[in-house]
């Protein structure tokens, strides 16, 4: 029997503003490793285990889908079924969604090892092991849910009580400190993961019989569904007609085929940033240094810099994490309280919690270098053989001005070619588009002008990538 890997995108990890970002998640980050974000990690992983394993199925909000398509990609993953959720339902429709369509690809049963995409694992071996003891009970008809086992009173955790033969006895909330403590003393407690092993189809039937309206919803918005390049599309106003829950509220917790497997080796979520900070490797003065960062004096501290130097002095038990447009400072102890931060910035209408400066599209990137009251500067970068989609603006007019590489405008009824140090003015009103027909990126530097400059300022007309 096949094993189909799904791999829920759909977190935000707000914990870990101001790196982690709606249009930027936690996911797509490498957090952990220079070379991979989270996503591309759990795909390898997925993909190194040594079953009969098929194409992966990623569920993710429609705003990644070219993110996470670009991500896989670059790693080798090119058969993956990319599942696109109009709105975040939580993770029982989203695994009812992927069961659907492994069965729907398969034409016949098959077995779907669930895992969050934003997860660090590094010992494989006892990994591996917990997978091949999950799929002997799950062709039983188990549902199975793996418990990691805990290295200390974590209360940013649910737990699972196991029993005897893999049994589940007791799904617990996140406890306090002091219950978390005594959790740990008794051992039989075991940290929920959120990974998940089972049959397609007994997943299906159990949510049905425990939450038919969830089932009937998901099943409904999935007939309908479309397929849109690369990405399987489901219908947005059936879908949004589906209650949202989680998979251990909606089935785990009442089905009578729940069963649990200990994983005894590394493993993190890293929930937030004292969780990377335990994670991490650290210096001889317990710090963890990332980018461009000169401590002198400063001890037990996570300190990470993107796009300026971070000079600290005779500090400790510190998070100092620096974007380009936002600096986060704060006790490590109170690593939880960054969500308050980040609602107090949505509750204010501000966009930090959205938008980095760089922002990916799927024709390349662009970043905010200025903005005023009725500018804004933009750095514009076009993957090779890449073009933007042909549009026009009515209250913004550009000026491009080429920095490196060949432009191919359209500009009203003109085709102009432009080359470094080239530039053109399109008025506000004025159908104009932007493709790069070379091997090589192209630069330029966008200068907007107009008494509005908002992102929904677009009028499209056609885009190859079907927005």
């Amino acid at each position: 029997m096949f094993v189909v890997p799904v791999v829920l995108a759909g977190g935000v990890g707000s914990r870990l503003w101001p790196v982690s970002r709606e249009f930027f998640a936690k996911p797509f980050l490498p957090l952990v490793d220079v070379s991979f974000s989270l996503l591309q990690q759990t795909m390898l992983r997925a993909g190194s285990l040594s079953l009969n394993m098929a194409d992966p199925i990623v569920v993710c909000h429609e705003d990644h889908r070219f993110l996470i398509a670009q991500q896989q990609q670059s790693i080798g993953v090119k058969n993956a079924r990319i599942l696109l959720e109009p709105k975040g339902r939580n993770t029982a429709p989203a695994i009812a969604l992927a069961a659907l369509e492994a069965l729907r690809c398969a034409k016949d049963d098959v077995i779907i090892l669930v895992l969050p995409a934003d997860h660090v694992i590094r010992d494989m071996a006892a990994f591996e092991v917990t997978i091949n003891q999950a799929v002997e009970l799950a062709k039983d008809d188990a549902l199975v849910t793996f418990g990691v086992q805990p290295t200390r009173p974590e209360t940013g955790y649910g737990y699972i009580r196991s029993g005897e033969h893999f049994a589940v006895a007791e799904f617990v909330e996140k406890p306090n400190l002091e219950t978390a403590q005594a959790y740990l003393d008794l051992g039989d407690y075991l940290w929920n993961s959120g990974m998940f092993l089972f049959r397609a189809k007994a997943f299906l039937d159990e949510l049905a019989v425990h939450r038919d309206d969830i089932y009937q919803a998901v099943n409904k918005a999935y007939q309908q569904r479309t397929e849109d390049l690369d990405f399987v599309r489901i219908d947005a106003t059936l879908f949004a007609q589906c209650p949202e829950e989680s998979i251990d509220f909606a089935v785990m917790e009442h089905t009578k085929k729940a069963k649990v497997v200990p994983y005894a080796g590394d493993w993190s979520d890293i929930g937030a940033w004292d969780a990377l900070y335990d994670y991490a490797g650290k210096d001889a003065d317990n710090n963890v240094l990332l980018g461009d960062v000169m401590a002198e004096g400063a001890t037990n501290c996570l300190i990470r810099s993107e796009s300026r130097l971070i000079a600290a002095v005779g500090v400790q038990d510190l998070v100092i994490v620096e974007t380009a447009d936002a600096v986060l400072v704060m006790d490590k102890n109170n690593a939880q309280n960054v969500k308050k931060i980040v609602q107090r910035i949505k509750d204010e209408g501000r966009q930090e919690h959205i938008y980095h400066t760089t922002v990916h599209r799927p024709w390349g990137t662009y970043q905010v270098i200025d903005r005023g009251e009725h500018h804004q500067v933009k750095r514009i970068i076009v993957k090779p053989r890449a073009k933007l989609s042909v549009q026009m603006h009515h209250h913004r007019a550009e000026h491009w001005v080429v920095v490196s590489g060949t432009a191919n405008v359209l500009n009203g009824e003109r085709d102009i070619l432009l080359t470094e140090n080239e530039s053109t003015y399109i008025p506000a009103g004025v159908v104009h588009a932007l493709e790069n027909f070379t091997d090589l990126p192209l630069e330029i530097i966008e200068v907007q002008s107009g008494i509005y400059l908002g992102e929904d300022d677009i009028v499209r007309f056609s885009d190859r990538y079907g927005r």
